[in-house]
């Protein structure tokens, strides 16, 4: 298989990715010219996928390595819809998920299933990497909604999504909710949860935040990625699948 068994590290792992791709593209941007660090950050994401398809299966390093520039650039490609050509927060959250509907769409007419455990040839990784991107530009554009367009600030709409991680969570447990459809509702909020944490711990406080700084917020999130990677590369230990998760077969 080409996507690791969803376990407890896994979500832990997701959730410091998706806060350290905020981080990291908005230090990127203001640190160096924004559009060499949009380039940067394209590069990177297609160095990253490149090595995840050569791979041709499941590596902690390429697998993780990809998400994390694939929450970089899609941090970046929803940023350049707002910043750029001035559409509304709204309206791109609108836009990137009518893509990943698209993308979902396409991937069951054409697969027959969306269930992870089904990613064993390079046409379903690539319509996974293809979600995977949608949910984060979708994400951070919703993330940026909430903090700015209904004025919630960073840990109030962090709150907002936690509480409705737990619909998937609760739905599939209480309510027998479909397995995938779970899985793909808690992946897309997983998203605007982190980034509004990091925002919230890394922007001035003049805006509701810590005031930490991007840069120093990317580099710790990134340090304790890198350790926990190493930890299951090195060990090839994996934590209890989540039994919710872990029967996606529909």
């Amino acid at each position: 298989m080409r996507v690791p068994q969803i376990t407890v590290a896994f979500w832990v792992i997701k959730g410091l990715s998706t806060a350290m791709g905020e981080s990291t593209s908005d230090f990127l941007v203001h640190a160096i010219n924004p559009y060499v660090a949009v380039l940067l950050g394209f590069a990177a994401f297609v160095i990253a996928l490149v090595l995840a398809f050569a791979k041709g299966r499941y590596s902690p390093w390429t697998y993780w390595f990809a998400v994390v520039m694939v929450g970089v650039f899609g941090t970046m490609a929803a940023d350049v819809l707002h910043v750029a050509l001035g559409v509304p927060y709204v309206a791109s959250s609108i836009v990137y998920a009518l893509v990943l509907a698209a993308v979902l769409v396409s991937w069951r007419v054409t697969e027959k299933t969306l269930s992870i455990h089904s990613i064993d040839t390079p046409r379903r990784e690539a319509f996974y990497w293809a979600t995977v991107v949608a949910t984060f530009a979708m994400g951070t554009a919703l993330g940026d909604f909430s903090a700015y367009t209904l004025h919630l600030g960073y840990f109030s709409s962090a709150a907002v999504f936690a509480a409705i991680i737990l619909i998937p969570a609760i739905g599939f447990r209480v309510f027998r909710w479909n397995a995938v459809f779970s899985f793909w509702f808690a992946y897309v909020v997983t998203r605007p949860l982190g980034a509004s944490l990091a925002d919230g711990l890394g922007k001035p406080k003049e805006v509701s935040g810590l005031g930490l700084g991007n840069g120093w917020v990317a580099l710790v999130l990134g340090a304790v990625i890198f350790i926990m990677v190493a930890v299951l590369a090195i060990t090839g230990a994996r934590l209890r699948a989540v039994p919710a998760l872990e029967a996606d077969q529909a």
